[in-house]
């Protein structure tokens, strides 16, 4: 996970997460009160591993409970902010 860019102003991240599938996908995440994943797509580097599509699509927001479930556990927020 790595920083893609914030306003710390209004408490708004946006990260680029790389799954072990080797999906990319951004998230964003609002700080106040709490970090809380606010949406979820997919960089379309790579077919999408749900429906296979090369397009837009929202697969991955049914996973977005999971994904920030991960990155919460791993405390991937304090490293990312700090790099």
């Amino acid at each position: 996970m790595t920083k893609a860019g914030s306003n710390e102003k209004d408490g708004l991240y946006e990260f680029i997460v790389k799954l072990a599938d080797g999906t990319e996908c951004r998230v964003f995440y609002n700080r106040e009160p709490e970090w809380q994943l606010t949406n979820i797509s997919r960089l379309q580097k790579t077919p999408c591993p749900v429906c296979r599509k090369d397009f837009i699509c929202k697969c991955m927001d049914q996973f977005s409970g999971d994904i920030a479930s991960q990155i919460e556990a791993g405390q991937w927020f304090d490293k990312a902010l700090a790099q």
